[in-house]
């Protein structure tokens, strides 16, 4: 009997590409974290243009920053804003958004330099090829998300359109689920070769969809900065919700662009979010998962803890940027508990 050749025989690593694939969830948790800080410190439109291949190489002399800073100062940020900046104020700003960009980058290489040395290799399993080949492609097409919602604010407006700034996050957030739900995917494959893809349970589609909504809710009210609006909880100013407040035509816009409104419906909508998640968690404590039980619940009522804090200190910015970070935490710790509910075997 003819016997394929070592070179051509098929060696599955599933426990070497899930832990590859923690390493790109973790980069994007830190992905996440830089931009928080971008947006709170007004950086994103310091870069007023998109080279994805040259714009690797930031301004290394005199010349090349008066140049940058000389395309910032015709957008209306600058002129309506920011008139009278210096270079180096300008530097600092470009620097958070240059490093938010050369981070989206990097990501991209690790993501893809080591699925190509993998597929060479034939150590992919069967089946998960076409989902990898998915993510990647999710993660080039964040990328040009992240130029749309810039492109809002070069002509017209002084700052990004909230709306943008929010599919930005969520297509983030999409992508780290995608990539945690595979990774433990391939986790339990390592641990058994019957293992099959988890299913996504009701219960757990409902969850995430919560936390999703919440987490978009939460990027209108960073984008908005309605996170101003009012620093006191749990009343808004002296009542549960301010009365006076202009209100916009046809109602449903105030949902997406009035910050009093939008502040509200993060404020509370948060409790739904954080009831469903909780739900998920003893659910996957009734199948055993006991860590990832114990880390929503943790990090659901740090969540809170730290949505209430950023309000009374008036959006401080460390306390802000953990707030966003630690909901993309718990974003994993809600997929790995859902993740649990699915699992199945062949």
């Amino acid at each position: 009997m003819l016997k394929p050749s070592p070179g051509f025989r098929v060696s599955p690593r599933p426990l070497a590409l899930a832990r590859w694939l923690y390493v790109v969830a973790a980069l994007i948790v830190v992905m996440v974290a830089v931009g928080g800080i971008t947006r709170l410190t007004e950086s994103g439109l310091s870069i007023t243009q998109w080279k994805p291949i040259s714009g690797t190489i930031p301004p290394l002399n005199e010349a090349q920053w008066m140049a940058e800073f000389r395309h910032y100062q015709r957008i209306p940020e600058y002129q309506e804003i920011n008139r009278g900046m210096t270079l180096d104020g300008f530097k600092q700003i470009f620097f958070w958004e240059y490093v938010h960009r050369l981070l989206g980058r990097v990501i991209g290489l690790v993501f893809a330099l080591p699925l190509l040395w993998f597929a060479i290799k034939r150590q992919i399993p069967r089946g998960y090829g076409p989902r990898l080949l998915a993510l990647l492609a999710l993660g080039g097409l964040q990328g040009a998300i992240g130029w749309w919602m810039v492109a809002s604010g070069l002509s017209v407006r002084t700052d990004v359109s909230h709306v943008r700034l929010a599919v930005h996050l969520s297509a983030a957030l999409v992508i780290l689920g995608g990539v945690v739900w595979t990774a433990l995917d391939l986790r339990d494959l390592a641990r058994d070769p019957l293992a099959r893809p988890a299913g996504l349970k009701p219960l757990a589609a409902v969850a995430m969809l919560l936390l999703g909504i919440q987490i978009f809710i939460g990027a209108f009210t960073a984008g908005l900065n309605a996170g101003y609006a009012f620093s006191t909880w749990p009343l808004m100013g002296d009542s549960f919700f301010p009365a006076g407040t202009p209100m916009l035509e046809p109602a449903w816009r105030n949902l997406v662009d009035n910050p009093i409104v939008v502040q509200f419906v993060h404020r509370w909508f948060a409790f739904a979010a954080a009831a469903a998640v909780i739900w998920l968690a003893f659910a996957a404590r009734r199948r055993g998962a006991v860590n990832a039980w114990g880390a929503v619940i943790l990090l659901t009522g740090l969540q809170i803890v730290l949505g209430i804090a950023t309000l009374l200190t008036g959006v401080d910015l460390t306390i802000a940027v953990a707030h966003q970070v630690n909901a993309a935490i718990l974003l994993i710790a809600v997929v790995a508990a859902g993740h649990t509910l699915g699992r199945r075997r062949a």
